[in-house]
């Protein structure tokens, strides 16, 4: 652990993306406050607190977004917040509720600290793809948002808590006028994957033959994700929002290639036995992401 850096938090670090992101700042030498919640991905979890046995400078604190006092509690001393919220259960209409009410605590309970400086949102490409006719812009970048009435009618409850979450953090943030930046992450794909954040994957994928035809399904490797997500909190130049991937999926070859990776989560889909037809436009474009990055690298 290196003393001079500031001691950051990470909720909920029973994600996914939460035990990767805790890992990538032990590794860096942060402090790390990793919140869990009661509710979050058991295996993970039990992860984390092993970790916290011997990791030094690894503090893990139990936490419920529903009781404002213990995210004050996860995040005292914190000078930035790591949110990566997501759920090991199936979501809902329900579970959208529950995202989003999180959602407003958290971000209101870094407003009342007086050490929060800076949050990183895990978001979603989900939160920007989805509207009634796909294919209505020509590109798909950060200024996008998903049509929230339309997620409602194809019942697409995992883009409607990411894009309602998301919404109701920037309007929170602007208001209290916090520094916050939001990784609108690709599908998140890495090791033990298809274990380990199943219901996301799944949740993630649902409608994804209309993202594919339509140059929108792409993925990202949890590490790289985990990178972009610590840059946004160094580089005192990040603001709004970044889109997050690394590959997009439009073509066979690349679809069996996933549906492999995400075994036996999925199968794959019998039009793409044969395999190499040509590929479907990329219709995603991420040119603050390639910014933030060579920004970085000099």
């Amino acid at each position: 652990m290196d003393h001079r850096r500031p001691t950051l938090c990470v909720l909920d670090a029973s994600s996914y993306v939460g035990l990767w992101v805790t890992k990538g700042l032990i590794n860096r030498g942060y402090p790390v406050h990793a919140a869990v919640q009661k509710t979050g991905n058991p295996e993970i979890e039990k992860t984390i607190r092993e970790m916290g046995k011997v990791e030094n400078g690894l503090v893990v604190l139990p936490v419920d977004i529903m009781d404002y006092q213990s995210i004050l509690v996860a995040l005292k001393g914190c000078s930035g917040l790591f949110c990566c919220m997501d759920t090991p259960h199936v979501y809902d209409e329900k579970m959208v509720d529950l995202e989003v009410r999180g959602t407003i605590n958290v971000v209101e309970a870094c407003a009342r600290t007086d050490t929060v400086e800076k949050i990183v949102f895990t978001s979603s490409l989900t939160a920007a793809v989805w509207r009634e006719n796909i294919l209505s812009e020509k590109d798909v970048d950060e200024r996008c948002w998903s049509d929230k009435e339309f997620c409602r009618k194809m019942k697409l409850w995992y883009p409607l808590a990411k894009t309602l979450s998301e919404q109701a953090a920037w309007a929170l943030a602007m208001d209290r006028r916090l520094n916050m930046v939001s990784i609108n992450a690709g599908l998140v794909l890495g090791p033990a994957v298809a274990e380990e954040n199943s219901v996301s994957t799944i949740s993630y994928l649902k409608g994804a033959a209309e993202m594919y035809e339509n140059g929108v399904l792409a993925v990202v490797d949890v590490k790289f994700l985990v990178d972009v997500h610590i840059r946004a909190m160094e580089d005192s130049s990040t603001g709004g929002r970044y889109f997050c991937f690394d590959q997009i999926v439009n073509s066979e070859d690349e679809t069996v290639k996933l549906a492999n990776t995400l075994r036996p989560l999925i199968s794959i889909p019998p039009r793409c036995e044969g395999q190499g037809r040509e590929g479907f436009a990329e219709r995603l474009r991420s040119r603050r992401l390639h910014k933030l990055i060579e920004g970085a690298a000099s």
